[in-house]
């Protein structure tokens, strides 16, 4: 489900600290029901990527395959655009206590993330190319029944003129397509590793 912007900006988060100039593009309520102490393994998911892309519907491969072919024969994810190169990491502005603290797990050669920090309940990660320098959030949060929930929070930093116009040419294929997709590959995976269906199914 997609949350207002409140639902990240009220919250105390490291991130806010060091993104001041991205804008923050989407809050999502991930399909995740927990107890306290379950974002490592929420994240563990998340860096795995064994069912994505090939697992997503095909209509969302198709969508992922063409960007990938286009923005490989107009150099969009070569080297030289990512994090270290095109843009400097957000490593560069830790506070002294998130220079000490765990980076987070590496993610699996087809995704294009680099974990920032882990906390308690709190993990983000870095991705940069010609269109964007993003952030993927992933907070461990209480729900409405008592228990806890991952939320997700995507804040991006547009290269440009160019970069501002990619983000809302793909506006509607994210909000149609992708996410819905996401969201129940998320529960999917999430139940598998529980072993019980979520409250919604059961």
């Amino acid at each position: 489900m997609r949350l207002p912007s409140t639902a990240h900006l009220s919250r105390p988060w490291r991130i806010h600290e060091l993104t001041p100039d991205f804008k923050l593009e989407d809050v999502w309520a991930l399909p995740t029901p927990g107890g306290p102490g379950e974002l490592a393994r929420l994240v563990s998911q998340f860096v795995s990527g064994d069912d994505f892309p090939q697992g997503a519907p095909l209509v969302v491969r198709a969508l992922w395959e063409a960007r990938m072919k286009i923005g490989g024969l107009l150099g969009w994810d070569d080297t030289d655009t990512g994090v270290g190169s095109r843009v400097p990491t957000l490593r560069d502005r830790f506070p002294e206590d998130l220079r000490a603290a765990p980076t987070g797990p590496d993610f699996d050669d087809a995704l294009p993330f680099t974990s920032l920090y882990q906390l308690e309940n709190e993990w983000a990660a870095e991705m940069a190319n010609r269109t964007v320098h993003a952030v993927m959030h992933i907070g461990w949060v209480p729900d409405v029944t008592g228990g806890y929930r991952g939320q997700m929070a995507v804040l991006v930093k547009p290269a440009g003129l160019f970069g501002t116009a990619y983000m809302t040419a793909i506006k509607p294929f994210r909000y149609l397509i992708v996410y819905p997709s996401l969201m129940r590959q998320i529960e999917r995976e999430w139940q598998a590793g529980t072993g019980k269906p979520t409250p919604a199914h059961a």
